[in-house]
């Protein structure tokens, strides 16, 4: 038989370096630790020098408060930290390091000196700085040092060489400690911080406010592409910036969550935050946001990761729903308040344009707007076949008296005299877009994007309040259908009925359309009905009144948007333009596209070279 081991206590080098397999697992890790002690320091500047991508040297330098003397030797103990003193402490972290396990851990598997001049009570430098090294028995001694404290790690694993050969290039590592440094400059925009690799300075962040800092570090494009949150709920905050569904991504890379501070990987809160954008973004897209929850420490627990990057929540569902409702409001916003920001003239622009005279026409024909009728909109005279002359005089006479009557009238405005966000329509590209003047210039409209995203709102409202208008059909539309779609529509007509349709069969393989939701009516309805069926198959109609209810009805908005080549009146794009400006989320279609875009006079001027 073998031999039976024994129990026996581990040498405290061995115990250190297994606890360091917990904490460091690369030099970012290192330089996480590090950032955080500097910060908790009080630091209000930080310098980061690396070299062969933090393996060879990681060196962080702070301002900070330092440590004395007398305590120096204990920073490189394990578990002696200055941040907790009591399980009242451990409940209230304060913090961003409260383990006092960082120091030893990496002393444990690299060559660590600290250099510090402490501060005292009073603000005042203390006389002499000290310096102690990470080799057991070493002692404090004099050192130079203006202030603060320099902590310098060199030779990561050079005593586990097993270890070392799981990092990766020098490159590699490198990008990981500068996402690192990153991350952490996010949330404290009021400290600066330097980044040196190899001798050659690579990022340097200057105190700045929120928005200055997230524009440093995610670019000026991101916060143009962003909406601002800032919501209030009891004890709970959550602040920052979510970027519009047109500034996704294909990997979720531009995802920043905060708690307190302090950057996490939380399902819960990634999970809240997929939700808010889930009318907004197509499956395959990844949102970005840089989002900062605040809350009282008591209730939630960063003690559940030897890297501190998960928490858990005292009341996870609240946070949740705090979370999910603070960002599907802000993406929610009203388009006015997108449009209106695009309203400010530049300094060197020309005076905002009046809307166009009612006198300006095609082919002679008046352009007749008034504020009793709705406008319409004569022939744009594109590829449109000649018609007879006995048409054309019959067109004009009809037209004249009413063009003569509002020929001085101005253009429609909406209440109290200011002009409508997305203006007011000028003629249709192509049958895809509507083109249109508002006070700062050009919009452009994807006009079934748009449609597709009013229909999709209506449709939910009507959905939640369990009044889907039904309009039936004074001729039943009858399609062919395989065996199980007669079988599915006669199990689930209560559904059916629930969402607006009436498909009754009329034979063994052949179905009836005898009612349709009365806002898809112009759609058709063979097409809606072999979408409905579809969905019915996959998911079951139990399904489909819960998880794919929000799926089923964005398939039916689009079956029931306004087609492209379908050639519009004046009429009917300006109530177009109107129902965009009172509806939820338009500035996006379901699948995540921009239904408009904004063309200044810059801009324009500037393509057209004017003022040069």
């Amino acid at each position: 038989m073998p031999e039976t081991a024994r129990i026996h206590l581990l040498p405290d080098l061995l115990v250190s370096q297994i606890a360091a397999g917990e904490v460091v697992d690369r030099p970012a890790s290192v330089l996480k630790e590090l950032l955080e002690n500097a910060l908790d320091a009080g630091s209000s500047s930080i310098q980061v020098q690396l070299e062969e991508g933090g393996v060879k040297l990681i060196r962080v330098s702070d301002d900070g408060s330092g440590i004395a003397a007398d305590e120096l030797p204990l920073a490189l103990l394990r578990h002696a930290t200055s941040k907790i003193s009591s399980l009242d402490d451990l409940e209230r972290v304060g913090t961003l390091g409260f383990r006092g396990e960082a120091l030893a851990s990496v002393a444990a598997v690299a060559r660590v000196t600290l250099t510090t001049r402490a501060k005292g009570d009073d603000g005042a430098v203390q006389p002499h700085a000290w310096r102690l090294g990470g080799e057991s028995g070493a002692t404090p001694e004099p050192a130079a040092l203006a202030a603060g404290t320099v902590v310098e790690m060199r030779d990561l694993y050079y005593n586990t060489p097993a270890r070392r050969k799981f990092l990766k290039s020098e490159s590699t590592e490198f990008a990981h400690c500068s996402e690192t440094l990153r991350r952490i400059a996010l949330a404290h925009p009021e400290v600066a911080f330097t980044l040196a690799h190899n001798g050659r300075v690579s990022l340097h962040l200057a105190r700045s406010d929120a928005r200055g800092r997230a524009g440093a570090i995610l670019g000026e494009e991101f916060l143009a592409e962003s909406r601002c949150v800032d919501a209030t709920g009891g004890p709970l905050r959550l602040a920052g910036y979510c970027a519009l569904p047109a500034y996704s991504r294909a990997r979720g890379d531009a995802q920043y969550c905060y708690v307190n501070g302090r950057f996490v990987r939380d399902r819960l809160l990634a999970h809240a935050l997929r939700e808010a954008y889930q009318d907004l973004l197509h499956t395959s897209r990844y949102p970005a946001y840089c989002l900062f929850l605040e809350l009282d420490p008591a209730a939630v627990d960063v003690n559940v990761h030897p890297q501190k990057t998960e928490v858990r929540f005292r009341d996870s569902r609240a946070i949740h729903q705090f979370v999910f409702h603070a960002v599907q409001r802000c993406l929610a916003g009203p388009l006015t308040a997108t449009a209106d920001q695009a309203v400010a003239t530049p300094e060197d622009a020309a005076s905002p344009l009046p809307m166009p005279p009612a006198t300006a026409g095609v082919r002679g024909q008046p352009f007749a707007a008034s504020s009793g009728r709705p406008p319409w909109q004569t022939s744009l005279g594109v590829s449109e076949a000649t018609r007879s002359a006995a048409y054309e005089a019959f067109v004009a006479a009809a037209r004249m008296p009413t063009a003569a009557a509002t020929a001085s009238e101005p253009a429609p405005t909406m209440g109290d005299g200011a002009t409508a966000p997305l203006g007011y329509a000028l003629a249709q590209l192509h049958g895809v877009y509507i083109l249109a003047q508002n006070a700062a210039g050009l919009v452009v409209v994807d006009m079934h994007a748009a449609h597709e995203r009013i229909l999709y709102e209506k449709l939910k409202h009507a959905f939640e309040q369990q009044n889907v208008a039904s309009q039936a059909l004074l001729i039943p539309a009858v399609f062919s259908a395989d065996e199980i779609d007669v079988a599915a529509a006669e199990e689930s007509a209560p559904a059916l009925q629930r969402l607006g349709f009436d498909l009754a069969p009329v034979g063994p393989r052949q179905l009836a359309v005898r009612s349709v939701p009365a806002l898809l009516l112009a759609a058709d309805p063979t097409a809606l009905a072999r979408s409905l069926l579809h969905e019915l198959r996959e998911h079951g109609a139990t399904q489909l009144a819960t998880a794919q209810r929000n799926q089923l009805l964005a398939s039916m908005a689009c079956q029931g948007a306004v087609r492209a080549r379908r050639q519009l009146s004046l009429a009917e794009m300006n109530a177009l333009l109107r129902q965009m400006e009172e509806t939820e989320r338009a500035d996006h279609c379901n699948h995540g596209r921009p239904t408009w875009m904004q063309l200044s006079m810059a801009d324009l001027d500037r393509q057209f070279l004017r003022g040069r």
